[in-house]
Formats: C-alpha cells, sequence, structure tokens
C-alpha cells in the first residue's frame, strides 16, 4: 500500500474528502518553495502534487507556465526537485507526494535511474500528463513494478470507449480535468461535473478527484460534495507569483481546504 492508498482509506474511514494542492517545484526559489511546502499538510492539504519545472508545458495555462519558468530561471532542475521532496520528507513520513509534470526531464534522466531517485526521495506518485496509455510500456508499467502509483487524466472528451484504456493501468486516484483547454482557464461547474464523475465511478473503484478551474473555498466544497476530493493549482500558484509570503499563501490554502473538507 503506498500512502496514497493509505490516505485515501484513512479520510475514507473519517468521512472526508481529499483537498490536493499543486505547486510548482523551486517557484520562486528553492527555499520559499520548501517553506510553502511544508506548510501544506498543517494548512489541511492531503495529498501534494509537486510540479516538475518544465520548458515546454503544453497542458498548461500563463499562470503555471510562468511558475515553471521563474524555477527554471533560478535553476530548478528535476534532480533538485527530488531534493526538495528529500527535504520536505526529514519531517513528513506521511503526506503523499505525487510529481507531475511532462516525460522530457524523466526520458532524459533515464528511466530506471529516476524510478530509484524518485523512490528514494520518497515520491508516491507521477502524473507525467503527455504520456498516453499506449505508451505504458515506457514509464507506467515500471513506475508500478517500482512501487509508484500512476495517476492517469480523464477528461470531458474521454468517451466510454476511451475510458477503460485510461483506466486499465491507473493507481492511487483517477485525476478528472473538469474543462476541455488548459489549466487556469475557466471555472468548474459541479453540475456539469457530477454526472461524469459518477461514469468514471461505474467503472473504477479508484477515487476520482477532480481539478482544473477550482479556485475559491466554495468551488472546492461544491466540486468535493460531488467527487472524492478536489485538487487546486493555479490559484495557489499565483498567490506565489504575485509575492505573497509563505504564511500569507498558506492562510489562502487553509481557506481552500476547509472549504473542500466540508464537501
Amino acid at each position: 500500500m503506498t500512502r496514497i492508498d493509505a490516505k485515501f482509506a484513512e479520510l475514507n474511514a473519517a468521512g472526508k474528502k481529499a483537498f490536493v494542492t499543486y505547486v510548482m517545484a523551486g517557484d520562486p526559489d528553492y527555499e520559499t518553495s520548501l517553506e510553502v511546502v511544508k506548510g501544506l499538510p498543517g494548512a489541511g492539504v492531503d495529498i501534494i502534487e509537486l510540479g516538475l519545472p518544465f520548458t515546454d508545458p503544453m497542458a498548461d495555462g500563463p499562470t503555471i507556465q510562468l511558475a515553471g519558468q521563474r524555477a527554471l530561471d533560478g535553476g530548478m532542475t528535476l534532480e533538485k526537485t527530488l531534493q526538495l521532496a528529500t527535504d520536505f520528507r526529514k519531517d513528513d513520513d506521511t503526506t503523499p507526494i505525487v510529481l507531475m509534470g511532462y516525460y522530457n526531464p524523466i526520458y532524459n534522466c533515464g528511466v530506471d535511474k529516476f524510478l530509484e531517485d524518485a523512490k528514494a526521495a520518497g515520491i508516491d506518485g507521477l502524473i507525467v500528463v503527455d504520456l498516453p496509455p499506449e505508451e505504458d510500456d515506457e514509464l507506467c508499467i515500471p513506475a508500478q513494478k517500482a512501487g509508484l502509483n500512476f495517476i492517469r487524466l480523464a477528461t470531458p472528451t474521454t468517451d466510454d470507449v476511451r475510458l477503460p484504456k485510461v483506466l486499465q493501468n491507473t493507481s492511487g486516484f483517477v485525476y478528472y480535468v473538469s474543462i476541455t483547454g488548459i489549466t487556469g482557464a475557466a471555472e468548474a461547474q459541479a453540475g456539469d461535473v457530477g454526472p461524469e464523475v459518477a461514469r468514471i465511478k461505474a467503472a473504477t473503484d479508484l477515487p476520482v478527484i477532480v481539478g482544473f478551474g477550482i479556485n475559491t473555498p466554495e468551488k472546492a466544497q461544491n466540486i468535493a460534495s460531488i467527487s472524492d476530493g478536489a485538487v487546486v493549482g493555479s490559484a495557489i500558484v499565483s498567490q506565489i507569483g504575485a509575492g505573497k509570503s509563505p504564511a500569507e499563501v498558506l492562510a489562502f490554502v487553509k481557506s481552500l481546504a476547509d472549504g473542500a473538507h466540508k464537501g
């Protein structure tokens, strides 16, 4: 059982929904980023998605693109991202960390070395947005064998023919992208998302977490109420981009977490 599986079992037993946050590793700099990440569990975050900076983030909107560029400009790398996870693990051995990004840096590192290093750093799962199920032998299957969850995205365009393919080697949870388009581009609507979540849950026993377009406590609550939890990324990243202090960012995160946990 991974930390992700254990966290959902714990939440399920308590009758609570999951609150998941995304932050870009190294944004705006290593020390500030580490301070924010270390503070997330205390602000009510159940699972941390740690963004891996990349030069061509095709699924991301301007907010996360700029965050990645700030991190890269500050010298952030795959190795330093894993070091950040290692530093986090010195004080927290229970909160799950999902590394989210693109395949190119992993490919350049080498899959075997990457998986070994990620496991050693305390990474629990991967979301690699540009590797479709047809490429499962590339990273998904080796990751599962190494004891890491491989989390897949489902979207409004994932129809009933495609869905079984998307789910076949997914573990940990399913990440439902509530809108078509890039991160931060539109607002999620619970009325639209609810039937889609129900459709996915009818096809899998995995938790279904909803992300994209959630930026207030009320929206987090509404989305969590019709799913197994909510993910917030761009709204938090934009606070960091605006130069808010870690304490201010974490206060905002806590407001969102309180909303999601009412769901």
